[in-house]
Order: structure tokens, then C-alpha cells, then sequence
């Protein structure tokens, strides 16, 4: 078969019968010579005889505009090679709809009329599996011949003719149609291409990116996340995966772990434990991260036991000294920071265990150390770490000339460093001892001498600072301690609150002292903490334990028999509870304390109450002041009693579970 081209149209012997398109008088398979019974009729004497025009045109030549010869397959799709493709459509130009037929003048008589809105039949194709497909490639599966448009012709019997078998609809490849898209269309589109959801992160996985949200900036000595995959991808530190092991158990408390919990502490401390473990700064690392979180989940002797164990392969390895972080740090300034945060981090983690729980002595505040002090977080996280500050710089900072600004990191060690003095004091029996007048300028200096910016909890961004927030309420637990034992505030009614330490007793006095109005203002301090526009449980677990002892002066100043500012001072209370609450849905430390803060301040209530049946206690009152209080305790009680029953019901499952 010879190719189609308009100066040579191509004969393929085939008569009007056969090729529908063609009329029954035209030459058909004339040429410039056209062959007639065996001669030739020259034709040069006359004008060439255009191309003879076809009724209807071939899908692919209708679609480029081009020129069809109406046979089937006609030349140009045998030319091109898509003979499969080549399909005749009636065209509706010039359609103008049904015409009344006038010898039937009823519309519905005629069964076989078409309405205005039905489409022109399609040509051996359904809409469905139209080979015609705009933009794509055409379905490569076999059709049966169709020949051109014709009205004068009648179709043979359908029962002669042999149709393949219709393909599924998933194996149907899907189009864009720009004339049609109907409901089919959209369904085999969607079918076609489901949306693709991302893999669900694995239960480590998600404890990992919860250590980092959660936990890292109240402890921030780890290595920023990504640094930290870096290494990880280079596999070149064997205590890795004991440091992993660690984070995936700190994780684990802020996510919905369930028994995994257990499962990855067993883990973690088996890898610390394992034969042949290295000792270097990997493993302390790791070893910290476990104390923290068993010291807030109320296993505090093992966390004692653990930090020793800590305490004294951090000496051994030279941790406390310069020049590890130059050895260990691999020439990486953001790894050597690592390091020197290490070995801070673990003197003020030392330090406020010892404070709150008031059973170790801070070992770490002896021990001599040059370590260079951090930098800021932001220079932490972004790489840019400057040369380290000593300790003796920040010291005599006040009595240089050179302007030296020290970051919030610095300002904590200082406030442990207070603690640590504060520890070291001998037993005062007097409120005038001079060792607290000592103490209580180291103090003092500590919060005169901050810098503007760090006077409140907020960075130069407005955002939450977690290392000023830090020192700031080490330095009020601090004065706190340092000034109760001195005060006038009776401790009995408080003897029950003793989750984090032993009850000290106190005994009070006629009038109130400075070292009462220093325990006082702390306490208020610590409170006011708490409004921090930021979730309470993404400070460090060792809050619980401030606002403990936040709570504990509260409640001895309410359990007094006349109060001027008892309004304000239940508020503070509630708000205590709150926090300690909130605390609660991870730190089971938290949940301890909450329960015991809540019963003593339910009991300082009823004991109020009883005292409010007497005529005696309204003495002074108005009676807009009565009705105002009354509301007041009733509304406390309320939530004291909603709080108790939440309670009870959480010590139920608890039973529950266990049995």
C-alpha cells in the first residue's frame, strides 16, 4: 500500500459499495490518467480535478484540521500508523435539532426521533471507550473495522459481528476529554490515581521527634537534631545507639507509649550496663537523660544510684576539664559545645536533686573544673559558636572594663552555683546568723546584676528563654530554703505534702519577719512563673518540685486564722494545682504532689469553714465581703471535690489494671 499524498491520491481499487464516502457518480479512481476498461483518457487538455470531497472526515484528521480521503483506514492514519484510531463520527454542524415531521405532527409518535439534546450516535465506539483520547496515547487494545459515515447505508446484522471482550475498569487508562467529563470520567480518575499518604512514623520514631519538641530545651546538651542525624548516617561512634536508647525512653513519656515505656528504660539501661561499654561522653550523656526521667517518675533512688555512677565516669574520663571537648569534639565547634554543655548540665541536674530532695550534697560543686561556659541557644542551633567564656570572667565581670555579655545558659549555672553555696552553709538557729545575710547577697547580686534582657524569662524574639527560666526559679527556691526555716510561718498544717522532700518544721510566730517576706514574695514568684504563655510540661520536670515548695508556703500562710489578701492568695493556690496538674499527664512525680497539695488544701478548708460558723470570725466584715467570700469557698470547693473524684477514679483503673 502506497503512501497518501493530496498530489497523488492513492488507489485502492475499491468501488462505491465498498468505499461509502465516495459518491456513486464520481470518477473514484480517476487520476490525472485514470485507467478505464483497460485505456487511458488523457486528461492534459483539462483543468486537474481537485480531490474529491468527503461527507465526513476521520477522527485524527478531524481533530488536526487536515485533509481526509474518507476511505477506511484512510491514508493519512495509514501513513502516521494509527490505523486502529482511524473512526468516522457524524458531525452535528449545521444540527439545529428534531424537525417536526409533517405527515406525524405528534412529537411523541415517533419512537425513533432523536431529542435536541441527545449527542450524534458514535460510530462503533461507546463513550466510555472512545479511541480518541485528546493529550494522551491512544488505548492500545484491538477494535472492530468501522467504516466512514453514511446514512444511505445500512449496517450489516450486529449478530454477524464479533466484539472483544470489554477490559476492567482498573485497566482502563483515564483521559482528559476537553468537551466532556462526566461522572464516569471523575470516578475512573479517582480510581486511576488514589492520593498518596505518607508512611505513619514508628512508635521510636515519633518518641525521637518527641524528645526533641518536648525535652530538649529544658536540657538542651544533646546535639541539635540535625547534627545529630549527621552522625548517626556516619556510623563512626560505637555508644550511640545507648545514647538513642535514652532518647527513645525520655520520648516515650510525652507520647502514648503504653508498655513500650518500660520496655525502652530496660533497654537503655541495659546498654549502659552492657560488658565492655565505653566510658565517654556518649554514655554520660545517655546516663543523664535516664536519671532525669526517673528522678520525675518517683524513682529517685535509682536515680541517685545512677548519678553517682555518672558522676564518677564524667571525673574519670576528664569531663570537667577544657581540654575534653578539644579531644572528644572531632574539630566540630558545635560538638565541642556539646560537650561542655554535658558536663554543665550535670552539675546543675546534681545541684537542684540535691536541693529539692535534700538527700545527696551536691558532689559536683567541690570538684574544681575550667570548662568553658555555653553560648546561647540560637548560636547552639545555628553553629555559630564563639570562643567559650571562663567562670572566672563571669565573676569579674563587674570589675572589668570590657563589656562582656554571657548567655541565659551562663546565668544558670550561676544560679546553682548560689545553690551550691547555699548548701554549704552550717546549721543557722537565729534569724540574725551573719551566714544568712552572706548568702542572701550572693542572691541579691545574682538577680541586681542581670543585663535588661535577661530579667524577664523572654528572648530578644519574645519567646520563651528555658535557661532564664531556669535560673530564675532555682534563685526563688533558693531563697525560699534559705529563709522558711527563719520565718513565721507554721509548717504543720503542710506536714503532709512530702513528695519531693522531708517536712521541715517550722514554728510560728506573733508577727510576720523579714525572712517570712522574703518566703513570701519567692513563693508569689513562683507562682507567677507558671502564666508563662507556654505549655507547662515543656519545662523541665524539676519545676514540679519549685511549685511545690511554692505551694507548701502558700498553704501555711493560708492556715492562718485572718488573712488580708485570702482572695488572692486562693488564686495562687488554684494555680499551683493547675500546673501541677497539667504536669501530671506526664511526670508521675507531678501527679504525686498534685494529690497532696490538693488534700492539705482541702483540709486548711473545712478547717476555715468550722471556723466561719463562729460570730466571732465576720467580726470587721461587711456584709458585701461575706457574701463575696462565701462564693468564693464555695466555688474552691467545688473544684477541690471534682478534683478529688478525678482522682479516686484514676486510683480505680490503677486497681483495675493491676488485678
Amino acid at each position: 500500500m502506497e503512501p497518501f499524498s493530496p498530489e497523488a491520491p492513492h488507489c485502492n481499487g475499491t468501488s462505491s459499495s465498498s468505499s461509502p464516502a465516495v459518491s456513486s457518480n464520481s470518477p473514484g479512481t480517476a487520476t490525472s490518467g485514470t485507467v478505464r476498461n483497460g485505456s487511458v483518457a488523457t486528461t492534459t487538455s483539462q483543468p486537474s480535478v481537485p480531490p474529491p470531497s468527503v461527507p465526513a472526515a476521520c477522527l485524527p484528521c478531524r481533530t488536526k484540521h487536515l485533509r481526509c480521503d474518507g476511505n477506511h483506514p484512510c491514508g493519512r492514519c495509514t501513513t502516521t500508523g494509527i490505523v486502529a484510531d482511524c473512526a468516522y463520527i457524524a458531525s452535528r454542524r449545521g444540527y439545529k435539532g428534531p424537525r417536526r415531521n409533517p405527515n406525524n405532527p405528534t412529537p411523541g409518535a415517533n419512537p425513533n426521533k432523536r431529542h435536541a439534546s441527545s449527542s450524534p450516535p458514535y460510530a462503533g465506539t461507546t463513550p466510555d471507550s472512545c479511541p480518541m483520547m485528546l493529550g494522551h496515547a491512544p488505548v492500545t487494545m484491538a477494535t472492530p473495522s468501522v467504516h466512514a459515515f453514511n446514512p444511505s447505508v445500512v449496517l450489516p446484522d450486529q449478530s454477524q459481528l464479533s466484539f472483544p471482550s470489554t477490559p476492567s475498569v482498573a485497566s482502563i487508562p483515564v483521559y482528559r476529554n476537553n468537551y466532556m467529563m462526566d461522572g464516569t470520567a471523575m470516578t475512573l480518575a479517582t480510581q486511576a490515581a488514589p492520593p498518596i499518604q505518607p508512611p505513619a512514623a514508628s512508635l521510636p520514631e515519633r518518641c525521637f521527634e518527641a524528645f526533641y519538641h518536648y525535652f530538649h530545651a529544658g536540657h538542651p546538651f544533646v546535639l541539635p537534631k540535625r547534627n545529630l542525624v549527621e552522625l548517626l548516617k556516619s556510623n563512626s561512634e560505637p555508644n550511640l545507639p545507648v545514647l538513642m536508647a535514652a532518647m527513645r525512653y525520655i520520648g516515650s513519656l510525652y507520647v502514648d507509649a503504653g508498655p513500650a515505656k518500660a520496655r525502652f528504660l530496660d533497654e537503655a539501661i541495659q546498654l549502659c550496663y552492657a560488658p565492655g561499654v565505653r566510658k565517654d561522653g556518649f554514655l554520660i550523656q545517655a546516663l543523664l537523660l535516664i536519671i532525669i526521667g526517673l528522678d520525675g517518675s518517683c524513682e529517685q533512688e535509682r536515680a541517685r544510684e545512677l548519678l553517682a555512677i555518672c558522676e564518677r565516669y564524667a571525673i574519670e574520663i576528664d569531663l570537667n576539664k577544657r581540654q575534653f571537648a578539644v579531644m572528644h569534639g572531632r574539630g566540630d565547634p558545635i560538638m565541642e559545645e556539646s560537650w561542655r554543655r554535658t558536663w554543665w548540665d550535670l552539675y546543675v541536674c546534681d545541684g537542684m536533686i540535691a536541693g529539692v530532695h535534700r538527700v545527696t550534697n551536691f558532689l559536683l560543686f567541690d570538684i574544681m573544673t575550667d570548662v568553658g561556659l555555653p553560648c546561647e541557644e540560637e548560636e547552639y542551633h545555628k553553629g555559630c559558636i564563639p570562643s567559650p567564656m571562663s567562670l572566672e570572667d563571669f565573676d569579674d565581670k563587674e570589675f572589668q572594663d570590657e563589656d562582656r555579655e554571657f548567655s541565659s545558659f551562663a546565668y544558670r549555672v550561676a544560679a546553682a552555683r548560689n545553690l551550691g553555696r547555699m548548701m554549704r552553709m552550717p546549721n543557722v538557729m537565729f534569724p540574725d546568723a551573719a551566714e544568712v545575710d552572706k548568702m542572701e547577697a550572693h542572691l541579691s547580686n545574682w538577680r541586681m546584676h542581670l543585663p535588661d534582657n535577661k530579667r524577664d524569662d523572654l528572648d530578644k524574639n519574645c519567646q520563651l528563654d528555658e535557661m532564664m527560666f531556669q535560673a530564675h526559679f532555682i534563685t526563688h527556691a533558693c531563697t525560699i530554703m534559705l529563709h522558711q526555716p527563719l520565718s513565721q510561718l507554721d509548717s504543720s498544717p503542710v506536714q503532709a505534702v512530702n513528695s519531693c522532700a522531708p517536712h521541715r518544721p517550722v514554728h510560728s510566730g506573733d508577727q510576720y519577719n523579714a525572712h517570712t517576706k522574703h518566703t513570701v514574695t519567692a513563693a508569689c514568684e513562683i507562682s507567677k512563673m507558671i502564666t508563662q504563655a507556654v505549655p507547662v510540661t515543656s519545662h523541665t520536670h524539676f519545676f514540679t518540685c519549685v511549685v511545690t515548695l511554692s505551694s507548701i508556703v502558700h498553704l501555711s500562710k493560708w492556715a492562718l486564722y485572718m488573712i488580708e489578701d485570702e482572695a488572692d492568695l486562693r488564686q495562687q493556690i488554684r494555680l499551683n494545682i493547675g500546673a501541677l496538674n497539667k504536669l501530671s499527664k506526664v511526670w508521675k512525680a507531678a501527679n504525686t504532689a498534685w494529690g497532696q497539695v490538693k488534700g492539705v488544701a482541702q483540709e486548711i478548708y473545712r478547717q476555715k469553714k468550722v471556723q466561719q460558723i463562729t460570730p466571732a470570725f465576720w467580726v470587721g466584715y461587711t456584709q458585701e465581703q461575706m457574701m463575696t467570700s462565701i462564693q468564693a469557698d464555695e466555688s474552691i470547693i467545688s473544684e477541690f471535690d471534682q478534683g478529688l473524684i478525678a482522682q479516686v477514679g484514676i486510683a480505680q483503673v490503677g486497681v483495675t489494671q493491676a488485678q
